[in-house]
C-alpha cells in the first residue's frame, strides 16, 4: 500500500491523506465501544474508543486482515470537544490497539448515535494485499 500526500503539504497527524493500494477490500460495520456480547462497561470515550477498535481488530481478523491493512476509516463522535480535549489518551490508545498505522480517516460530530450510550461509532476499510 502506498501513502499518498501531494508535494509542499504537511505530513498529517495521525492520519493519512490517501492510500492506494491493490487487493482483496473488506468493509466493516460501524463498532461500539461496547463488548462483543453487547455489554457496556464504560461510558467514559476512550474507553469505548478502545473496545470499538477492538471489535474492528476482531473483525479484521475474521476477515484475514490485520491492522496494517486498514486503508480507510470514518468517526462519528457525539462530543467533538470531548475528542479534541482528550487527543493525547486518544493517540495512546490508538497506538495500543492499531500501532503506527495511519490510515486516511475523517471524524464527523453526530447529534446521537442508535445506541443511546454510544459516544463514538467507527467504520472501517481495510485492503489485503494481492500476493505478489
Amino acid at each position: 500500500m502506498d501513502i499518498i500526500n501531494p508535494a509542499g503539504w504537511p505530513t498529517p497527524k495521525g492520519y493519512a491523506n490517501a492510500v492506494a493500494g491493490c487487493g482483496r477490500m473488506v468493509f466493516v460495520a460501524g463498532q461500539l465501544g461496547w463488548t462483543p456480547g453487547e455489554r457496556w462497561e464504560t461510558d467514559d470515550f476512550v474507553g469505548q474508543l478502545r473496545q470499538a477498535l477492538e471489535n474492528t481488530v476482531a473483525v479484521l481478523a475474521a476477515a484475514g486482515a490485520a491492522p496494517q491493512h486498514i486503508v480507510r476509516m470514518t468517526w462519528y463522535v457525539t462530543d467533538r470537544n470531548t475528542y479534541i480535549s482528550r487527543r493525547k489518551e486518544i493517540g495512546a490508545c490508538w497506538r495500543s490497539v492499531i500501532g503506527r498505522h495511519f490510515p486516511a480517516m475523517t471524524l464527523v460530530e453526530v447529534a446521537g448515535l442508535i445506541e443511546g450510550r454510544a459516544k463514538l461509532e467507527i467504520e472501517t476499510t481495510a485492503l489485503i494485499p494481492d500476493a505478489t
